[in-house]
């Protein structure tokens, strides 16, 4: 092919580019979501979804494709058409953690996807039982260090899995408190709450289930892991605020396409779902799911670089291994 056929060529791809990109969304969109439905990312995507259909006129249709802490539903996209009518919503251990876990993973994050935005953040909540005689005095952040410092391997914390973020939050906190702490995991949050109920485990991070747990004064919750607080629970303090700044551990839902789609459907999907997170009515939706956190493509971007490296580093520390 000469000069002016590979210029009438590329021509014609940035035309029909252009084209697909102006009048879409012209058909119905898939969200995939790799979780089962029900759950945080589950009930998120289904806002978002209802948000973007109502305003773009086309319906987004939920499709979840649960396994393999998401990787399932990553693949897929990963490798679907990227025209902007297959669409990933995902946690943050999917794209930040996986790819340091896991040896045989057939995406990356950074080469495969278009970052969209985040759309909530969700906290982890540390929390001791209150009926538990071993952890009586344990009042604040400050008490658990003491103990674990005084009785080093003997406090014992659950974990939703090894390697979960739940998981990886506890051994940044020993890593920056200088503390050895007992690593009990479980096969999901649920169990973990359970573990801490039964006596089984001395502390948890639990996710925004336990907000019920210590307004009715079961549990006591000690602080939580985001760089803010909590609106459910605003007396309880953030670590960073208890002597440990920059700690900011949380599980977010975020917004993908695969890499090569146009850039005008990436921005015009960041704008509406930013624009959806400013909404009343979204807002009063998402909060019970976590604090509605919404990003530009670039800040998005920065935060999933900076979580990995960070992740990565205590990863290795820790010398954790994928179940």
């Amino acid at each position: 092919m000469g000069k002016s056929g590979l210029l009438a060529a590329l021509l014609l791809i940035s035309v029909v580019t252009g084209a697909g990109a102006q009048d879409y969304p012209n058909k119905a969109a898939k969200m995939i979501v790799g979780f089962a439905p029900g759950g945080t990312i589950d009930v998120v995507a289904r806002i978002i979804g209802d948000k973007l259909g109502s305003k773009l006129g086309k319906p987004f249709v939920i499709e979840n494709r649960s396994g393999a802490n998401g990787m399932l539903a990553a693949t897929a996209v990963a490798q679907s058409e990227p025209d902007g009518y297959t669409i990933f919503v995902s946690n943050s251990s999917t794209i930040t953690l996986n790819p340091t876990l896991f040896k045989d993973i057939k995406y990356l994050p950074e080469r495969d996807f278009a970052p969209v935005t985040t759309v909530v953040s969700v906290p982890l909540i540390l929390a001791v039982d209150t009926s538990d005689p071993k952890t009586a005095g344990i009042k604040t952040l400050a008490d658990l260090v003491t103990m674990a410092k005084a009785n080093p391997g003997t406090v014992s914390y659950g974990s939703a899995g090894n390697g979960n973020i739940t998981h990886l939050a506890f051994e940044l906190l020993s890593q920056r408190a200088g503390i050895q702490m007992q690593h009990i995991p479980y096969r999901g949050a649920a169990a973990a709450q359970v573990g801490l109920l039964g006596h089984e485990v001395m502390v948890v991070f639990d996710t925004l289930s336990a907000v019920q747990m210590v307004n009715s004064g079961k549990f006591r919750a000690l602080a939580v892991s985001s760089a803010e607080r909590l609106p459910a629970l605003p007396d309880v303090p953030t670590i960073a605020e208890l002597g440990y700044p920059g700690f900011d551990v949380t599980f977010w839902v975020g917004v993908f396409l695969p890499k090569a789609t146009p850039p005008a459907i990436v921005e015009l999907l960041n704008k509406e779902i930013v624009a959806a997170g400013k909404d009343p009515d979204v807002r009063a939706k998402l909060e019970p799911q976590g604090n509605v956190l919404t990003l530009s493509q670039a800040a998005f971007a920065e935060k999933i670089q900076k979580e990995t490296r960070e992740l990565a580093d205590v990863v290795a520390k820790a010398n954790i291994k994928a179940e």
